[in-house]
């Protein structure tokens, strides 16, 4: 068995815990480093200290190879590779700032200056390019006073990963995307890789600027098609017998296309696609471009949350209620961030309705943000008794369980990922968003483009 080089990890968020927590799994000796006292005892305990399927069982099972400080310094002396995985917010413009990043550079800096062994610097933080090269390496040099490429390697190399599925998502990568300084430390970081994972990926190495490119870039096309699957949905709406389904699972077998993220429900949201997608046009102001597709993207995003909540409030009768199952960005996952249902959710408070809301998992999420203007269910049947529209915004298992023989007819229910379509049937209180109703206004419209010659000739 190739000998596990002990490593250390910058960060124990939602991320860095889920990573620490793999690598020790994987027989690795791991240290993490957090800032905060909390998270530190928590994870020497061998207790989770957020929220993610999977990492207390994998914490407990690994326990005895994984221990964490707040000294970054104790962290670099004793492994031989760093992985930084710290916050890089997003800016008021677009970009993202890398504050953080520099902090924990320079004290992995000041550690590496007393070390003489050569070790490896991985940042898997989301940057625009020129963050690593221009400023990380900078201050790790300066506050080590030694040389990239000589004493220490460097690697940009960040995770495809979606929370809820973190551990899943690490483990088994479609790909590993792998920024390298020089061919030393992108084959390190890769040997890395091949002893934690479970599978045996693509690796893409290359320069650290065009790994910094392609981590914005995928997130940003994903946002791309998800838009157009929506825009399909839109359309299959307002057609008689109209199903976006029928038509996207067509477009799938197109190889050129492929199936992924061609659902058409929600408006994306989350921690990654709206700010990678966003900083993406902003990489473009900055040299003088414009991406134009990507604020495209940006605005009918907006557009399809903005349009949902137009429609179900007009659902809604005058004093009304309405509930909102589901308010994280996906099943398995307490995030709030960007969601389409939390978005709703705020946009119908103070409409004059009584919102109520239920998720498996983000309630105390909510709860932070939206306070008493809600009524937060502890249940689904809770949630959706003597309502009059209930409105379905995440695919989670426990709605896709919900029995409609139990939801009144006086109940309109609008169920944003057609879970229920199978047993609705023709119920006329279920609208499945993408799906067109044989009895449109259009219908008429349509039947009449082709028989008045002036419309047809256009």
């Amino acid at each position: 068995m190739t000998k596990r080089p002990p490593v250390s990890i910058i960060g124990l968020g939602k991320l860095g815990a889920c990573i620490a927590a793999c690598f020790a799994d994987k027989g690795f000796t791991v240290v993490g480093a957090d800032v905060s006292a909390r998270t530190v005892d928590l994870v020497n305990k061998g207790q989770a200290p957020v929220t993610e399927p999977g990492l207390a069982e994998m914490l407990q099972r690994a326990h005895s190879r994984l221990r964490a400080t707040q000294d970054i310094a104790d962290a670099v002396s004793s492994t031989e590779a760093t992985l930084i995985v710290v916050p890089t917010p997003s800016t008021d413009e677009g970009g993202f700032t890398i504050t953080y990043v520099l902090e924990a550079a320079k004290s992995i800096g000041r550690a590496l200056r007393s070390k003489p062994a050569y070790h490896l610097v991985v940042l898997t933080s989301t940057v625009l390019p020129g963050s690593t090269e221009y400023g990380m390496i900078r201050v790790l040099e300066q506050e080590s006073g030694k040389r990239c490429g000589k004493d220490f390697g460097v690697c940009y190399s960040p995770e495809f990963i979606a929370l809820g599925q973190v551990i899943k998502d690490f483990l088994n990568p479609e790909f590993l995307l792998i920024g390298e300084y020089d061919e030393r430390s992108g084959e390190k970081l890769a040997e890395l890789y091949r002893g934690v994972v479970d599978n045996e990926p693509e690796v893409a190495r290359m320069s650290l600027v065009n790994a910094e490119l392609t981590k914005i870039s995928v997130n940003a096309y994903v946002t791309m098609r998800i838009s157009f699957a929506n825009m399909v949905a839109a359309l299959s709406e307002q057609l008689p017998g109209g199903d976006v389904d029928t038509v996207t699972s067509a477009l799938g077998l197109d190889t050129r296309i492929g199936r992924r993220y061609l659902k058409g429900a929600v408006a994306y949201g989350g921690p990654c696609f709206p700010r990678d997608n966003q900083a993406l046009a902003y990489l473009a102001r900055q040299l003088g471009q414009r991406a134009s597709l990507a604020e495209a993207v940006h605005d009918f995003n907006g557009s399809t949350n903005e349009r949902l909540a137009t429609r179900v409030l007009g659902m809604v009768p005058d004093g009304g209620s309405v509930a909102i199952l589901g308010l994280s960005y996906k099943p398995d996952s307490n995030v709030i961030e960007e969601s389409a249902g939390f978005l709703l959710a705020k946009s119908l408070v103070g409409s004059g309705a009584s919102v109520t809301v239920h998720d498996p998992m983000a309630m105390d999420s909510a709860r932070g943000v939206l306070g008493d203007q809600v009524v937060y269910a502890s249940s689904v049947d809770e949630a959706i008794t003597e309502k009059d529209v209930v409105v379905i915004m995440n695919p989670d298992r426990a709605y896709a369980g919900l029995d409609l023989a139990k939801v009144p007819e006086s109940t309109m229910v609008v169920d944003a990922w057609r879970l229920l379509r199978k047993q609705a049937g023709d119920r006329p209180n279920y609208v499945g968003l993408g799906l067109g109703d044989d009895n449109q206004r259009l219908h008429k419209a349509l039947a009449g483009m082709w028989t008045d010659p002036a419309r047809a000739r256009g």
